[in-house]
């Protein structure tokens, strides 16, 4: 099952450089990606919030990541979808 990666985290835009030559722009990680990442660093800092004490097993914590990271951008596409009038 596909999810949606939230678009880029840390964008830059598209700039030229100072010999007019364009430098294009850099996406970086995606949205979910970071969000798994902050989800996983309090994973290992709080073991056993999810029920089980993530740190013995990489695969779990990962997956453990990434389902917060899913949720996240399912909220935050709800809440902007409420700030549109939606």
């Amino acid at each position: 099952m596909s999810h949606p990666d939230g678009g880029p985290a840390f964008p830059t835009p598209e700039v030229w450089s100072q010999e007019l030559k364009r430098v294009e722009r850099q996406d970086g990680m995606s949205l979910r990606d970071y969000f798994a990442a902050a989800a996983v660093q309090g994973l290992l800092a709080s073991p056993g919030q999810v029920g089980e004490d993530v740190r013995a097993n990489v695969s779990k914590a990962s997956a453990w990541a990434y389902v917060y990271a899913n949720a996240m951008l399912i909220e935050r596409k709800a809440e902007q979808g409420d700030a549109a009038g939606g």
